[in-house]
This record gives structure tokens, sequence and C-alpha cells, in this order.
């Protein structure tokens, strides 16, 4: 009796069993990733370049999908409200986790509960850049005695109050004791033509936005915001050896998943971003375009996000940026 009992539990037991065995491995069918920035700028080329990565490693379409607005809190919460399926994932901003709950009184999601980690992805340099046609300076300490000469200040742009640009480029001036307006643009795309012509003197804004009118002569990078010289403008120096230390903070961008990721899924995931990124040629054409390729495990972003979040505080703090 007790033989056919056990034989009963485990034939009845086969059918729960089948569906998982049969299922079909992670990727099996086009995966989606949000951004929450608008198109043209850099988040959105370098998520390309990964998805078109991802995509020769892992056998699957990763289709980049844009959900713009609220300083990019639209296209966070889009990510944090999709299915934990495998097949929704996000390229995010450490704007949008570490930035904006300092800005906003309220935000449609929880950077500490609603989110999986899956990897680090890029770090994005800032430069300090000014418009070749329309200010004469070429150093940074020249450019601070022609701002604080000009009766009515300069403007400098970003891509919304609280970014990284409009802190960075507000600290600038609080700390030379320049008189600047903040002007705002939906992107890159709109704050480079901006400065072109003129309507803006001054940005420290995204490298990986201005290279190639850098390198066009259109626009003059003054310094570099890193520890170290970049790469390609190996005549740029850094913003410490340009008289401003302790400059050397700029934005990063990680892939997430809503909270309930699968750890597998996430894992994989990780893994095949830091094999890709370990591709010395991809490295070089990231640098190339402004971008330095990172990669980690889940943890080691958990990590950084915690290590980062006192000095992001600080800086929302001592600019008084608001956004409501």
């Amino acid at each position: 009796m007790l033989r056919r009992r056990t034989a009963l539990i485990a034939a009845a037991s086969l059918p729960l069993a089948r569906p998982a065995l049969g299922q079909a491995p992670w990727p099996g069918k086009p995966v989606r990733v949000l951004i929450a920035f608008p198109p043209g700028g850099s988040l959105d080329v370098m998520t390309r370049f990964a998805c078109e990565q991802m995509q020769q490693r892992l056998g699957q379409p990763f289709v980049v999908e844009t959900r713009t607005g609220a300083s990019g809190n639209i296209g966070t919460e889009a990510l944090a409200r999709a299915a934990p399926d495998g097949y929704t994932i996000g390229t995010v901003s450490m704007h949008n986790l570490l930035i904006n709950p300092n800005l906003f009184s309220r935000l449609p999601y929880d950077p500490e509960k609603d989110f999986a980690w899956i990897s680090q992805m890029w770090d994005l340099p800032n430069a300090a850049v000014v418009p070749a046609a329309h200010v004469p300076a070429r150093t940074l300490a020249e450019f601070i005695a022609w701002a604080k000469a000009r009766p009515g200040g300069i403007s400098y742009g970003s891509s919304g109050v609280g970014t990284t640009i409009h802190l960075s480029g507000a600290y600038f001036l609080m700390r030379s004791g320049i008189r600047g307006e903040h002007v705002t643009f939906r992107g890159a795309a709109q704050t480079v033509p901006a400065m072109l012509s003129g309507d803006i003197h001054f940005g420290v804004d995204n490298l990986a936005s201005y290279t190639g009118v850098i390198q066009q002569g259109g626009i003059r990078a003054l310094a570099v915001a890193t520890k170290e010289r970049w790469p390609t403008l190996p005549e740029v120096p850094t913003m410490a050896e340009a008289g401003m230390p302790d400059f050397d903070f700029g934005p990063w961008h990680m892939w997430a998943g809503p909270a309930g990721l699968p750890a597998e899924v996430a894992e994989r995931l990780s893994a095949t971003i830091r094999a890709a990124w370990a591709d010395p040629a991809l490295q070089q054409r990231a640098i190339g375009i402004g971008t330095r390729l990172t990669g980690s495990t889940p943890a080691e972003l958990a990590e950084r996000l915690a290590r980062e979040k006192p000095l992001w505080a600080e800086m929302v703090r001592i600019t008084g940026a608001k956004a409501d």
C-alpha cells in the first residue's frame, strides 16, 4: 500500500513538472529595452550600441523603446511597472535613482524597491565646452575671466533641471563666482545647435554628445571632468589641471529590470555584457564616441548606487535645484 501511494504521488507530480522542463530558455523572443530620454543623445546612442551587441550574442533582437518626459520619471516608471518576465529591461540613468529623489517631493516609483539590478553599462565623462565662434576663451581660466567681465553674465544649457549636466554647470558657476542663467532643452540634439548659434555660452555636458562637433572645431573643449585626460582629446586638460580640483564626477548608466526579474536572467545578461565589454575593439569604439564601458555584476551595481547616493544628494542641496 505504501509503495502504491508513493507511486500515485509521483505520477500526480509529473504534469506539474513537465511545463517547467519544457520552457524555452531565455531569451525566446525579442527583448524590449526602455530608455527615458530623447533620441539622438548619448544614452540613446549607447543603448543601441549595447542592443546590437546583445542581439549578436544572445540571438534575439533587443528593441529600443523611448518613453520620455518628467526628467526621465515617465520611462523609469514604465520599467518599474513592466512584467518581470525578462522581456522588458531598461537603460536607467543614475540621475533617476540618485538625483530625482532629492528633486521631487514624490516619485512614481521607489528607487530602492521597484527594480532588479543587472549591470553597470558605461560612464559618460563630462567636459566643459564653449562655442568656438562666440566665446574667445581657449582655457578654463580665460573663460572664467571672460564670463565675469560680461555685464549680464552668461547662459548655460542642460537637458533639464537636476540633471547631472545642470548640477555640474551650476556647481562650476558657483565655485567660479560667475553669474549664469540656466536654459533647459529636451536633450543634446537641441543643446548642441543652441550652443553653435551662440544662444548659450557654456555647458558641462556629456563628452559623447559633443565629440563630433569638438573634432570639427565648432565647439571647444576647455577641460574634461575626469581623473585623467581623455584618450581622443589628449591636448584637453582635466578639470584639476585647468585649476578646478575635485571636479571629476559625471553621469553613468545601468541596465535594470522590474523588481521580480528572475535572477538567472539578470545574471546571464550581466555575464554577457561583461564578456562583450571585455573586447578591446569595443572599448576603443566606445572611447572614440566619448564613453567608457564598465559592466559589473548585479551586486557591484548595487554597491555603486549606495556609495554615490550621498554625493548627489549633497550636489542637489548645495545648488538648490528643485523640480516641483
